[in-house]
């Protein structure tokens, strides 16, 4: 592992463990959108996310959407379904839009974990912000032309990473 690896890889947002977060003293959340909240053939995000969401407002974290996608009604549509506050057009990997939602929310570098399905954006953005990532898999295959071309690097990065399933 390097100092651009995840600190944890995982199959679904769903399957991270919220407990074992706020045990660590995490107690903020930075979702990217696509492909990790809301699958990118789809609009809305699935029951299981939206209830995962649900679960962590009730465990008292603070959660944040930080999305690179450059449209910014699709961002704001899902964020409001979610109830979640949004920063689009992020430009991960630079960690600034990381940096202003920590601030937006009050929280410290240690105590937020951004969670993404792009290695190259979300995990880097997290590692020059000080922030621990968790990468999770791509909701669904469908992609931007130019992260499909990032796929094949990251499958070769993450060849050895195991995953966690549940």
């Amino acid at each position: 592992m390097s100092i651009f690896s995840p600190t944890r890889y995982v199959a679904s947002v769903d399957v991270i463990d919220l407990e074992q977060l706020y045990a660590q003293g995490k107690r903020a959340l930075l979702l990217d959108r696509d492909n990790t909240l809301v699958p990118r053939d789809r609009t809305s995000a699935p029951p299981e996310v939206a209830a995962w969401l649900d679960r962590a407002r009730e465990l008292g974290f603070s959660l944040y959407m930080v999305s690179n996608n450059w449209h910014k009604d699709q961002v704001e549509r899902s964020a409001s379904e979610l109830g979640l506050d949004a920063i689009c057009f992020a430009m991960k990997p630079a960690p600034f839009a990381i940096n202003a939602a920590l601030r937006r929310l009050g929280v410290s570098h240690d105590a937020a974990v951004i969670i993404g399905d792009q290695l190259y954006t979300d995990v880097w953005a997290g590692t020059l912000a000080g922030v621990d990532s968790i990468l999770v898999k791509p909701q669904t295959t469908v992609d931007l032309w130019y992260t499909k071309i990032f796929r094949i690097f990251e499958r070769r990065a993450l060849r050895d990473v195991p995953c966690e399933e549940r």
